[in-house]
């Protein structure tokens, strides 16, 4: 498989969901949109499941920068919940 980029993977995540619900649901664009933000936050801000804060001292970040990274990839995650109408918040997004 060969490699995308951010934007060609936001491409493919948004055409994979339009497989899925095409033009036939009224809300395929969202559907479409939000997959696509979803592939984006992965791929620009990837979610940090337990941060290795010694490794973040080595790169000379801190707490406030990888809380940052979070917040970053939670807003595009929020995003993407409120274009598919989802009003609850995922563990992935904690």
């Amino acid at each position: 498989m060969i490699d995308l980029s951010p934007a060609q993977k936001a491409l493919a995540a948004f055409n994979e969901r339009y497989k899925l619900c095409g033009p036939f649901d009224d809300d395929w664009v969202e559907q479409c949109l939000a997959a696509a933000l979803e592939a984006a936050a992965d791929d620009v801000v990837p979610y940090l499941d337990e941060p290795d804060w010694g490794a973040c001292d080595e790169m000379r970040c801190d707490i406030e920068l990888c809380t940052d990274h979070m917040r970053k990839r939670n807003q595009l995650l929020a995003i993407a919940a409120e274009l598919r109408g989802d009003t609850t918040t995922p563990e992935r997004f904690q």
